[in-house]
This record gives structure tokens, sequence and C-alpha cells, in this order.
């Protein structure tokens, strides 16, 4: 539960840090690309699921801190019961909640992974697939020796459409075949 909370605060916070950017670029317009520059680094950074992690790992720490703490004051608490020195008058924090918190910011951690995971895996099927650069008109300087001309990087692609077209036939022929066994012969 306090996972949707702390995303709805800094989700207000971030609406307001754009509203004070936004201000402050009607007052100083000369200083617009800088904050739009960091406008999309910190943008870029909320999506990044590497940062991300680096940034949930603290509060993960200090969480299970704490997880610890109420454990330790319950179990404190219990044993003084148990032993007839102290009643249950006493309010002791509730161990669920923290633990509840602690497997909630796992839970985000492990997604950050997995979405770096997916990142990572995607990257290296762009590169294993189409390892050369289409140079961009935004920036002609960039041209790499090993970059495709625009013509080269259409056949290309019309390779490979022309392949996976090649492979769902195939697909489509073999399901044929094999629904076409599947069906019994009024011969026998």
């Amino acid at each position: 539960m306090a996972a949707p909370v702390n995303a709805a605060v800094q989700l207000q916070q971030q609406q307001q840090q754009l509203l004070n950017q936004a201000a402050l670029q009607q007052v100083q317009p000369g200083l617009q690309a800088t904050t739009l520059q960091q406008q999309q680094l910190s943008q870029q950074q909320d999506f990044d699921p590497v940062h991300r992690f680096k940034m949930l790992i603290p509060q993960l720490k200090e969480s299970l801190q704490n997880v610890m703490k109420i454990a330790s004051q319950n179990l404190a608490h219990n044993t003084t019961i148990d032993n007839g020195i102290k009643s249950s008058d006493a309010s002791v924090q509730r161990f669920d909640k923290s633990l509840e918190e602690f497997y909630a910011l796992c839970d985000q951690l492990e997604l950050c992974l997995r979405l770096a995971y997916e990142c990572l895996s995607q990257s290296i099927d762009s590169a294993k697939h189409s390892p050369n650069l289409v140079p961009t008109a935004t920036k002609p300087d960039t041209v790499q020796t090993e970059s495709l001309s625009y013509s080269q990087y259409l056949s290309m692609i019309k390779s490979q459409i022309t392949c996976a077209k090649d492979i769902h036939n195939a697909l489509l022929e073999c399901s044929k075949k094999i629904a076409g066994k599947g069906q019994p012969h009024g011969t026998l």
C-alpha cells in the first residue's frame, strides 16, 4: 500500500517541478535550452530501470532495518509478557505492515531487473540482426565506415521481411500437414 502512495507523491512532485520549470522559462527565456535538457534527462532517468534500481536500493536497506527493528521490539515485548514481567498494555508497531512495505520494494526491484534484462536482450538482438547503423539526416557528420546507405538498409529490411514470410508459410504448411494426418481417412 505504501508504494502506490509514494508513487502518487512522486508524480505530484514531478508535476510541481514541471510547473515551476515552465514558470521559470517564461521569466528567463535564455535558460530554456538548459532547463529543457535537464527535464529530458530527468524523464530519461525515470524510465531507466537501472537508475530506478539504484534509487530503490537505499529505500530497501532502510525498510529492512525497519523490519528488523520492529521484529526485535515485538520479540522483546512478547518475551517480557511470557515471563510475566509486563502486561500487554503497551502498544507495539505492527510487523506485518513493515514486512509488506519491504516486500513491495522487493517487487519493484524485481520489476526493474526484469525490465533491464529485457532491454539488454532487445539491444543484443538488435545488434545481432542489424549491426550496421544508418546515418540520419540530422547527424550526417557521424557517418561511420561500417554504416549502411539507405538503399542498403531498405534491401536488408526487405530480405528480413521475405525471410519472415517464408518462415510463416513453412509453419502454415506444417500445420496443414499435421492437421491432415490427424484426421481419420474413410478407407481402412
